[in-house]
């Protein structure tokens, strides 16, 4: 097998050339004006936000900070304004049926325009009436009418008075009412004088009054009807006067709308209603707190401004003509703040409301246009999300409240005519939610055609790097930011690198390349530069980290102190060092770990301490069970595997999961059974399948630095090295101080396929390959292994007492 070199410094970092570009600073370079890396998000975009049909609304996903928000307002906002003006949306008071307010719809701009009319018409309509009912005209008509009445009144009870008079009996008033009594010469008899007359005079009055009583009681049951017939009359001419004083001012805006039939039959019911409650405005505010007490002048003049309220419109939404179809972001989607809410307010102690304290929704304000919602916010809110899928599927917007979905409470409201709903809605979210709501959510992809998948990184090429520096000029104008030399450029894109742990990758992470430019700029500026460099890049990304890295340094001093035992020099067996990732909100580092085996004879059987305590995760359990598979296929293949093997992480006091310590804790199991140390300077990590090749793992920079740090802080020897799958050679992106040990050829970076490979390294010892005959050369480490592994099989046959020939199987000594 050929001899494992160390990779050479240059292949630990790439590094960037952009002498090619031509450009000194990013001053020089165009604004680019398309996404960067987007490609399929922004086709995803221009199809969502062009077809019309429904349900093809769009699902963007990515990142969070990948820029989505932006990147969607960018090509929805020309979008936008090529498209015609959506129309106004008004409520209005159902005459007929108050709880239940109309819809009004106007053409887009000229909803204001009626609201000021409607407001100016209301208030010249309570001057004019209250003008007519205190004209001479008026008052002599309204004399005429109560003298007629007053006089039909008198003439029918005069005719009564005179017919009694003629027979002696007179029409008096009693405290219950009118009645007839006799009388002499005018006067009306008391019941003594009237006990003095002759029993046959008696008779022949008390016969006059019976007869009389039904005239009396005929013309008593006329005054009611006079009265309504009285009242009918005043209020026709109310009706005449206040119909007469409002027409031509109706009849004005009536002719302005003449287009819109909507508002014609709305000025139509206005003038009915105005002309039908005329009766309030027959005294001014002022008169009526002058001439009536003062609580009956309150409700006349709460009646009068209900009337003129009535008669004006809410203005639900109104667009400016000038704009094109809205876009509306709801950054606290509620069903109230998405459908509209209806308020209330307190009068003598009771919650009232009417059409006027309707209040618009995010779907009101974007109907014809665009609505933008934050998905995680959206599906947190409760009742939101069903309620916006609601609204979707009938397209219609329908104003209730939380406690009226709920059936909570019994509070009076209203039920506004429904709206016509066309939008298109944009969610905004991460990716593990929109395949959550694919998946459990029947509704979602009935309405959500369209996904828009924000990528995070994209491929390097020449194009691309120099794509990428005008995406970095683009964003430092934006920011109003120092321009770049080279040298910063160069840096900038060398961290977006690291970023994506690919050195063919480069990050297209808005927010994370925006907050570099930021720093990076401080820094320059700190300075006094006119340019941002190289350094200042450097020195924003130290900074960055070492906000972050507490938790780090009082791990590497744990490991400086010796409170964790560690070794970076000598030999061991069944000892290996390996290497972990810890992950602390947006800052990972990289901790080293002692791993130990011990092997003796058993069963077959290799335990995993951390699974056995329920501090191992799946994947780690699942890599720990490969390696008793991989012994016996290799060593074992017609004899059983007759060992226990025990492996640990030493020190560990917290969950363990993710196979990349795998193939560490196969060496450290061969160089227990083969009875070889491992070197302690070199720190190991990788996964291992069945056929032992070793497989990529993640964070690799983060645990080749880990190892490093520790190694520097103890001296530097050039022994010292990590062990690393072949396959991540190209997701290295190694700090500074890596690369410049390893030039000086103080710290070594393995590349390693196969266990084989890797077990030489650490031990310095061949592997050994099988013969033909299937054996090993025994001074391998292969041959050692199995013939360990051959003697435990040996020693486990002597330990199973043989059947007896002659005694059948089964039956027993006893």
């Amino acid at each position: 097998m050929a001899e494992i070199k160390a990779l050479p410094a240059s292949d630990l970092c790439r590094r960037y050339d952009l002498c090619a570009l031509g450009f000194k600073d990013t001053s020089e370079l165009e604004e680019l004006l398309e996404p960067l890396g987007q490609e399929r998000a922004v086709n995803a975009i221009r199809f969502g936000i062009g077809v019309r049909h429904h349900g093809f609304n769009l699902f963007a996903f990515g990142a969070s900070g990948s820029g989505k928000t932006e990147t969607i307002r960018r090509y929805l906002e020309p979008e936008a304004a090529s498209k015609p003006l959506p129309d106004d949306w008004c409520y209005i008071n159902n005459f007929a049926v108050p709880d239940q307010p109309k819809v009004l719809r106007l053409p887009a701009g000229r909803a204001n325009e009626l609201a000021k009319q409607m407001e100016s018409l209301t208030e010249e309509v309570r001057v004019v009436i209250s003008a007519a009912f205190e004209s001479e005209d008026y008052q002599t008509r309204l004399d005429v009418i109560v003298e007629q009445f007053k006089i039909r009144q008198e003439e029918a009870f005069e005719t009564l008075q005179k017919k009694a008079g003629e027979k002696n009996i007179a029409l008096v008033r009693t405290p219950m009412g009118l009645a007839l009594a006799p009388a002499r010469e005018g006067k009306v008899l008391d019941p003594e004088a009237f006990s003095k007359l002759s029993q046959e005079e008696q008779e022949t009055i008390k016969k006059d009054i019976s007869g009389l009583e039904g005239d009396l009681q005929s013309a008593v049951r006329m005054l009611p009807e006079l009265e309504r017939e009285q009242r009918r009359e005043i209020n026709n001419l109310n009706r005449e006067v206040t119909s007469f004083a409002v027409d031509h001012l109706i009849d004005e805006n009536r002719e302005h709308w003449k287009d819109c039939a909507a508002v014609v039959a709305f000025l139509d019911s206005v003038q009915d209603y105005v002309i039908g409650h005329s009766d309030v405005f027959r005294l001014s505010k002022d008169e009526a707190a002058q001439t009536i007490p003062a609580r009956m002048a309150a409700d006349f003049i709460r009646q009068q401004d209900s009337v003129i309220s009535n008669c004006r419109i809410n203005v639900l939404v109104s667009h400016d003509a000038n704009g094109g179809a809205p876009i509306v972001y709801e950054d606290n989607p509620t069903v109230e703040n998405l459908l509209g809410r209806i308020e209330h307010r307190s009068e003598f102690g009771n919650l009232v409301t009417d059409f006027q304290l309707i209040k618009p929704g995010a779907l009101h304000r974007a109907n014809g246009g665009y609505l933008i919602l934050d998905a995680r916010r959206l599906i947190f809110q409760p009742f939101a999300w069903e309620t916006l899928k609601r609204e979707l599927r009938s397209r219609e917007i329908r104003i209730e409240s939380l406690s009226q979905m709920m059936s909570l409470g019994s509070m009076v409201s209203l039920q506004p005519e429904t709206i016509p709903l066309d939008v298109k809605v944009i969610l905004i979210g991460d990716p593990m939610l929109y395949y959550l709501l694919s998946q459990h959510d029947p509704d979602f992809h009935n309405l959500f055609k369209v996904p828009v998948d924000f990528d995070d990184r994209m491929p390097v090429t020449d194009q691309a790097i120099a794509l990428y520096a005008r995406f970095i000029a683009t964003e430092a104008r934006k920011k109003n930011l120092l321009p770049l030399d080279q040298g910063g450029v160069s840096q900038v894109l060398e961290r977006m690198t690291r970023l994506t742990g690919d050195t063919e990758r480069l990050s297209s992470h808005a927010r994370s390349l925006g907050d570099l430019l930021s720093e990076a700029d401080h820094w320059a500026s700190t300075r006094g530069a006119k340019l941002i460099g190289g350094e200042d890049v450097k020195q924003a990304i130290a900074a960055h980290i070492h906000r972050s890295d507490r938790m780090r340094e009082r791990t590497q001093e744990q490991f400086q102190r010796g409170i964790m035992m560690l070794d970076t020099s000598g030999e061991k067996v069944g000892q290996i060092n390996g290497l972990s990732v810890l992950q602390l909100g947006d800052f990972s580092f990289g901790r080293p770990s002692r791993i130990t085996a011990r092997v003796h004879l058993g069963r077959g059987r290799v335990v995993d301490i951390e699974r056995e305590v329920e501090l191992g995760g799946p994947l780690h359990s699942k890599g720990v069970l490969i390696l008793s598979n991989f012994l016996a296929a290799r060593y074992t293949q017609n004899k059983p595997l007759s060992l226990t093997a025990s492996l640990v992480f030493e020190q560990s006091y917290g969950a363990v999961d993710g196979d990349s310590a795998s193939s560490t804790e196969l060496y450290a199991l061969l160089s227990a059974l083969a009875e070889v140390p491992i070197r302690q300077s070199l720190a190991v990590t990788g996964s291992v399948n069945q056929f032992g090749e070793v497989q990529a793992i993640g964070g690799v920079n983060e645990k080749i630095e880990g190892f490093f740090d520790l190694c520097r802080f103890r001296g530097l020897t050039g022994e010292q090295g990590v062990l690393i799958p072949a396959s991540n050679v190209k997701h290295l992106m190694l700090k500074d101080e890596v690369v410049e040990a390893a030039e000086k050829g103080e710290f070594h970076i393995y590349p390693i396929s196969t266990i084989d490979e890797g077990i030489e390294v650490l031990t310095g010892i061949p592997a050994g390959e099988m013969s033909a005959d299937g054996k090993y050369p025994p001074d391998s480490i292969n041959g050692r292994v199995k013939a360990r592994l051959e003697a435990f099989a040996e020693m486990a046959r002597k330990y199973v007492r043989p059947v007896s020939e002659d005694k059948p199987v089964g039956q027993s000594d006893g």
